[in-house]
């Protein structure tokens, strides 16, 4: 289910039992913290998602339900759009467009190719090239120049700087995964 990460090996864990006890309890700690939705922010279910890839067989069995429930509710409790728009302050992220990317993903026959919602939504903007249209059809809304219809350079040129913020915070969500969290190759 999850990949391993070169981050961390499998065979750093302890072996005692005391160790094996410990490293179940706070893997139970952990799965506790997805059911919760305590872990909240890209880094943090990244670093359980990674956790989770080395694992023995059995947690990850454990992880799978947890990691797929709290990577869909960090992308639908409007998580994944603050940190977009903590990335983007200048210019900040659109909510169409993550809105349109979601129902892409839900419409997507690949898209049982990941259990991890957030990686299946940003690689959606990313392949369908979505911040390009998204950035010229926001830079033309009257309400980006006091109810003015502007004049098409002039939404160019705040289209290029929609863009170019909103593909760099694309780009820097995206490095969180060494490796894609897929199920299988596609």
């Amino acid at each position: 289910m999850f990949s391993r990460n070169s981050r961390q090996s499998h065979s750093s864990r302890g072996s005692s039992s005391r160790g094996s006890r410990s490293n179940h309890q706070s893997i139970s700690q952990l799965i506790e913290s997805l059911n919760t939705h305590r872990v909240n922010t890209l880094t943090e279910l990244c670093r359980i998602e990674r956790v989770a890839a080395n694992a023995s067989p059995q947690e990850q069995l454990a992880f799978q339900t947890p990691m797929t429930e709290a990577w869909t509710y960090y992308v639908n409790s409007n998580n994944m759009l603050n940190e977009l728009r903590g990335l983007t302050r200048n210019y900040p992220f659109s909510s169409s467009i993550l809105d349109d990317a979601k129902w892409r993903v839900s419409n997507d026959p690949a898209s049982n190719r990941s259990w991890n919602r957030a990686w299946l939504v940003l690689v959606k903007m990313r392949d369908d090239q979505m911040i390009q249209a998204y950035s010229l059809s926001e830079a033309q809304k009257p309400e980006m120049w006091g109810g003015q219809v502007p004049d098409s350079s002039d939404a160019e040129q705040l289209a290029a700087c929609f863009a170019y913020e909103w593909e760099e915070a694309l780009e820097k969500m995206l490095r969180h995964w060494d490796t894609p969290p897929t199920t299988a190759a596609y």
